[in-house]
């Protein structure tokens, strides 16, 4: 660990306003500056401060939209170190109805910056693993291939990612392994793009179950009663 300056990254995520700006890219999505300084609750010249430290610290990475500009999570390495982040990190103190209610969106159906996390996370991860669709190793079997055809997911292309394909991640809020990996964002993309899910907002991690994804889970046998 002496070849690496994990202090310096430490200090990025340190600072408060940095931390909630992070996690709203957390939700996969790019954002704009502005958006980013209403999060963290600071003004346009300070959001761009701490941007340029995330950007220099190589956290975040810049896309650029004619003359706009959006930032984005710089990469899965950042956002599963994040994730990790998460088991040994104190949760935020509840003081409000709202928060209170944003806690238990979060822990139903959340994105872990690329693919599904939450209760709807790790049930679809077990659901994936009782239908044979996911071997033990965690590799797509011949039925599984076919099903999530169905659903738009391009099996081989995700096999050819220069990251991980599949693995368990632990779930920070249900204990428990959610799918990760090339093959989970591109399920977890498909889903929403099949109206399983939606996104409560541009700035949220935090997902809504549909009807039409609630039917799907239950097809799939999960058990989606109340905990």
């Amino acid at each position: 660990m002496h070849d690496t300056d994990l202090a310096s990254v430490g200090a990025l995520i340190g600072d408060p306003s940095r931390a909630r700006m992070l996690d709203s890219l957390m939700g996969g999505r790019a954002l704009a500056a502005g958006e980013l300084a209403r999060v963290a609750g600071v003004g346009p010249s300070t959001a761009s401060e701490h941007l340029g430290r995330l950007l220099a610290g190589g956290l975040v990475e810049v896309v650029a939209q004619g003359r706009h500009r959006y930032y984005r999570i710089a990469g899965p390495a950042v956002g599963e170190a994040l994730e990790a982040l998460s088991h040994v990190a104190p949760p935020q103190p509840v003081r409000t109805l709202r928060q209170a209610g944003h806690a238990r969106s979060l822990a139903f159906a959340r994105t872990c910056y690329d693919h599904l996390a939450g209760r709807c996370g790790v049930l679809l991860h077990d659901a994936l693993l009782a239908q044979r669709w996911l071997s033990e190793a965690y590799d797509v079997t011949p039925a599984g291939s076919a099903a999530l055809a169905a659903w738009g997911v391009d099996v081989e292309a995700a096999r050819g990612r220069r990251r991980s394909f599949a693995r368990p991640c632990l779930d920070w809020t249900e204990r428990r392994p959610h799918l990760a990996g090339a093959l989970a964002a591109d399920v977890g993309a498909a889903l929403i793009d099949r109206g399983w899910f939606v996104r409560r907002a541009a700035d949220s991690r935090s997902l809504r179950l549909t009807e039409t994804g609630r039917a799907g889970l239950r097809d799939l046998g999960c058990d989606l009663s109340p905990a």
